[in-house]
């Protein structure tokens, strides 16, 4: 027999509350149960970096974190951070800078991109190339993702002549 608990969180800013499996992880609950998809399932090691959310500000990978240890959490998916608009700068860099190609890795990109972002400060090449490493990408290379980046930070900075 299957343990069931009952949790409850925020997700993307509304309340959710469900009787799962103990055993179920976080990015299996909000791709099965709330079906948030953005979210990818990749590796299941936690090393791709497709299955990246935030849990109370702090960005993890939902592969490795079990839906019952977000009980009382705030989860932000792709999802709501898009919506909400905090990252529409970033998406329309990747697009201009076509840093998406099959756009699987992409949305653990943008959080993780949005987050180095948020942190404030000088960003080099090197500082985001290092901050991305976690984050598999296939298609792209990097270069494209890493301009997209630099140009979003820049321009937040304020800083002229953005690549």
């Amino acid at each position: 027999m299957e343990r069931t608990l009952d949790i409850s969180m925020r997700v993307n800013s509304e309340d959710v509350r469900e009787r799962i499996e103990a055993r179920k992880t976080l990015v299996d609950f909000l791709r099965d149960d709330l079906a948030l998809t953005g979210t990818h399932v990749g590796c299941e090691h936690g090393v791709c970096g497709a299955c990246t959310v935030r849990v109370d500000g702090a960005v993890v990978r939902g592969c490795l974190m079990l839906a019952v240890q977000c009980d009382g959490a705030q989860v932000d998916t792709i999802e709501g951070i898009s919506d909400s608009g905090a990252i529409a700068d970033l998406q329309g860099a990747f697009q201009r800078r076509n840093a998406l190609q099959c756009g699987f890795c992409t949305p653990g990109m943008l959080i993780g991109a949005h987050d180095l972002i948020g942190r404030g400060g000088a960003l080099s090449r090197a500082a985001i190339r290092d901050h991305i490493s976690g984050n598999y990408c296939r298609c792209t290379g990097y270069q494209a993702i890493v301009d997209a980046i630099e140009s979003v930070a820049l321009t937040r900075a304020g800083k002229a002549g953005s690549p």
